[in-house]
């Protein structure tokens, strides 16, 4: 098999646009959307007669848009060459012009809604400790700012009650639980929604009018994210609407007549739109849009819905979905790539048995035929999913003759808390072995080429990557880790210290798994490395430090090991400038031809 890289067409991959987070502006039919469409995510506005126009260009990347609820006013999110401190900016006049609003390069910032008058803003910094987020309130006119409540750990407010005397706020206790608090601006009394001494995940709070009640997605008490209604009077009681046993309830947005709640159900990593009749407490589901991930939901109407859609084979676009004639309209194009749409495919999704019999599902692209080379991708978190979503590089070597192979495997999220808790803190290494039972499927049942075995992956992927080639170091023909961890001990003492506290629940601690952590390193394996790796990190990232790559690169470097690191000077922990995820990604795509070509 010829692999002579086409540069054109992998940048015709590369190059591919998407647009996503829809947010409606005020009561008009216009919205709001992200697109990477200038090299950098920006905000882009469509009208209702579907013309597109730049909303305001910032000079970094755009991470989130918050229109107040008349649309009078909009938060822009904006950090500096990846490092994730979002600062905010206001524009006034529909994007004409902007002004900073919250500016502290050094913290960071997370956005927690408009007061229902909007006047004022709410949000979290972690200005007073680096590891604790204390709950601010902005006054948008007179720049006033109140500290309203602080905390020793990760708090983020999520949304102002209706009748903007309280905020309610999310309390990390794990990697994966929280708590939901609400608190009374006033007294500055909280009180928990739902049961707080049962580990449980909270999210996409939805509240009433009338400010007596509301919804929530947990899996209090459950295996799986189900629908809960509460009372504001008595919110530590949950009384569970929908639910599915065997998959997650994503997300969920009420209606403006309080009519009916819409949803989206992750099934195996697409999702489903579900239509929850209040009146009637039955659930219809919606078939009218393309197969794949549905995000931001949003209610244009009483019976029409903003979402955006992304899959294998759409990098994302925003669609509109009738629930009445049950119909659904393409919005935006900008996932159109006519150069080289008519490669991408879709993947099949197939499960294999692993060392202990637990059933692991995965996605498997480009499969053709007999003795292909293999690429397995591995996702980050650990507590993420490989989704039915666009991924370039991917479909790249999908479209080259490579069979690609993305799973999920135990830890990963989507398939209930059991399962996500399969790989925590000594468990970790069963994860590890889940990619060498998944190589050993992919020769036996899909006949791929044993020799021919490629890895990469990114963040804790980057991780599981490194750990591959070092403890089962015969199966693999080359490797590839993107911001990965080397040494969970190193990591732990470098990492920022607002995420060591929760990251220290899924790995492990310092105080008490030193020795584990000594155990499974892949710097302290590194002897046993027997193929080429190529190496990416940022040097902003504040998630996984850039000395995880470096500490790596100079040992390997001493052993004479094949070793290559490139470090991206004005990126942090995601690669978002596209020179950059040119570079990347070009030369990835190189290295896989070297080594696991004929």
């Amino acid at each position: 098999m010829s692999k002579k890289q086409d540069v054109n067409k992998l940048l015709s991959f590369l190059n591919a646009k998407g647009a996503y987070q829809p947010r409606k502006i005020g009561e008009s039919t216009d919205f709001t959307f992200l697109a990477n469409l200038t090299g950098r995510p920006q905000v882009w506005k469509i009208d209702e007669k579907g013309k597109v126009s730049a909303f305001h260009e910032l000079k970094d990347r755009v991470l989130q848009v918050y229109h107040s609820p008349s649309g009078k006013h909009t938060v822009l999110a904006s950090d500096f060459e990846g490092n994730e401190k979002q600062q905010f900016y206001l524009s006034s006049d529909n994007g004409k012009t902007i002004e900073d609003l919250v500016i502290s390069p050094e913290h960071f910032h997370q956005f927690g809604g408009w007061s229902p008058d909007e006047s004022k803003i709410t949000y979290a910094s972690n200005r007073r400790d680096p590891g604790y987020f204390d709950i601010f309130t902005l006054n948008i006119k007179t720049k006033e700012e109140v500290t309203v409540f602080e905390s020793n750990t990760n708090c983020t407010p999520l949304t102002w009650t209706a009748d903007g005397k309280g905020i309610i706020f999310t309390y990390a206790v794990s990697n994966i639980d929280n708590q939901l608090h609400i608190l009374d601006l006033e007294s500055g009394k909280t009180k928990p929604i739902g049961n707080v001494n049962v580990p449980a995940r909270y999210h996409s709070v939805q509240l009433t009018k009338d400010n007596l009640s509301g919804y929530v997605v947990t899996d209090e008490g459950r295996d799986t994210l189900a629908i809960a209604k509460f009372h504001l009077e008595k919110p530590d009681s949950l009384e569970f609407i929908y639910k599915s046993e065997q998959w997650d309830i994503e997300e969920v947005k009420v209606s403006a007549d309080e009519k009916h709640l819409a949803f989206s159900l992750n099934e195996g990593g697409s999702s489903q739109l579900g239509i929850y009749s209040v009146d009637k407490n039955k659930v219809k589901f919606t078939k009218s849009l393309p197969v794949g991930v549905y995000q931001s939901i949003q209610w244009l109407n009483e019976r029409a819905l903003l979402i955006g859609v992304t899959s294998s084979i759409l990098p994302g676009d925003i669609w509109k979905v009738d629930i009445v004639e049950n119909e659904s309209e393409r919005l935006t194009n900008i996932g159109e790539s006519p150069e080289v749409d008519h490669l991408w495919v879709e993947p099949e999704v197939c499960h294999f048995s692993s060392f202990d019999g637990l059933e692991v599902p995965y996605f498997l692209y480009g499969k053709k035929s007999t003795n292909q080379p293999v690429m397995i991708y591995v996702h980050g978190g650990p507590e993420s999913q490989i989704r039915n979503e666009y991924n370039p590089v991917i479909q790249y070597l999908a479209a080259q003759g490579y069979a690609v192979a993305a799973p999920n495997v135990r830890g990963s999220m989507g398939y209930g808390r059991e399962y996500v808790q399969l790989d925590d803190i000594r468990k970790r290494m069963d994860a590890v072995a889940d990619l060498n039972y998944l190589v050993e499927d992919l020769v036996s049942t899909h006949q791929t080429d044993r020799n021919r075995v490629g890895i990469m992956g990114r963040s804790y992927g980057g991780f599981m990557v490194l750990a591959a080639i070092t403890h089962y170091p015969t199966v693999w023909a080359a490797a590839v880790d993107i911001v990965g961890i080397s040494h969970f001990r190193t990591f732990l003492e470098n990492t920022g210290p607002w995420r060591r506290r929760l990251r220290e629940q899924e790995y492990g601690s310092l105080e008490h798994d030193s020795d584990f952590f000594e155990e499974i390193a892949p710097l302290n394996h590194t002897e046993k490395i027997q193929v080429p790796l190529l190496i990416f990190h940022g040097k902003n990232d504040t998630r996984v430090p850039v000395s995880e790559a470096e500490q790596l690169t100079k040992d390997l470097e001493s052993q004479g090991k094949d070793v290559e690191l490139i470090i991206f000077e004005d990126e942090g922990h995601q690669t978002e400038k596209l020179e950059n995820h040119v570079v990347m990604n070009k030369k990835t795509v190189e290295f896989m031809d070297q080594w696991l070509g004929e």
